[in-house]
């Protein structure tokens, strides 16, 4: 399908942004990537009479540690992720993730700020980022406002951004010694939207104790899922397999799914308990102790 008739914006400057977010108000939307945008506009669901293309904007495409954090610009691809050195060798949860949105084509165009500002549960990135305890920086005409990404995801493709906000950064905080995380999915095809899927993120002493963990869970309710009784549970505890078995019963018990083309209801809560159960084995696997 075609959509509908729009008129199409590219400011220079963030400002710039801002100003016509202010403008044109509910009538607006940001384009970055377009790889949910523009679909959701040919079905008619989404009628923007204004797209603001901020492509032309400089110095929002960035992977770079600094301070306490690995920050990740607003204009960064998928494909920069994926392609990513510092990312492959200390963030692989977020090579996990990347690698398994739609197909490569899309992670060329696909941002990974968009992916989480489009606010579908459906999306990849958004459980991660709460397996990781991540951070998203808003900036609109009040300047730069901080919000913990439990914050961030209010319902169904609703966001905590205010109509004349763009998200400019994703913050991660470092990992410290004995980190490990990891993303597991299902789909239907390769490229699919999840059935199901589960983000897990874990810190442990050099005995093997968790100290820190973050568990996310992808298209299990209307909203992004952290499975915080799991976490909970977990911490002060070994990833054995009688703890990650117990851990990721309460993952399960936590998703609060729907009936769907996908499956039923129980289905995609039994796919939660073995993909938690995968996903916190790869994260202890992979924090090395």
């Amino acid at each position: 399908m075609i959509p509908p008739a729009f008129e199409y914006l590219q400011p220079n400057t963030i400002p710039e942004a801002i100003m016509l977010l202010q403008q044109h108000g509910e009538d607006a939307k940001i384009l970055s990537g377009g790889q949910s945008l523009i679909p959701m506009m040919k079905l008619r669901i989404a009628r923007p009479a204004y797209l603001i293309d901020i492509n032309r904007i400089s110095g929002l495409s960035y992977i770079k540690e600094e301070g306490a954090f690995l920050k990740i610009g607003g204009l960064t691809r998928e494909a920069e992720l994926e392609a990513s050195q510092l990312i492959r060798s200390k963030y692989p949860i977020l090579i996990d993730t990347a690698h398994v949105i739609a197909d490569p084509q899309v992670r060329n165009l696909a941002t990974v700020a968009g992916n989480l500002a489009h606010g579908d549960p459906a999306n990849d990135h958004p459980a991660t980022m709460l397996a990781l305890g991540a951070q998203v920086v808003a900036t609109g005409s009040g300047g730069e406002r901080v919000i913990p990404i439990e914050e961030f995801f209010l319902s169904l493709f609703s966001t905590a951004l205010q109509p004349d906000e763009i998200l400019t950064e994703i913050r991660i905080p470092l990992a410290p010694p004995h980190s490990g995380g990891a993303y597991f999915k299902l789909e239907r095809k390769v490229g699919d939207f999840a059935t199901a899927a589960v983000a897990a993120q874990v810190t442990q002493d050099a005995n093997g104790v968790v100290q820190k963990v973050g568990i996310g869970l992808t298209n299990v309710g209307p909203t992004p899922i952290k499975a915080k009784k799991a976490e909970d549970f977990l911490r002060g505890k070994k990833l054995d397999g009688a703890s990650i078995r117990q851990a990721a019963q309460l993952a399960a018990d936590e998703a609060q799914p729907s009936s769907d083309l996908r499956g039923p209801a129980d289905y995609k809560k039994g796919l939660i308990k073995e993909l938690a159960k995968r996903a916190l084995s790869r994260a202890a696997q992979r924090a090395g102790t």
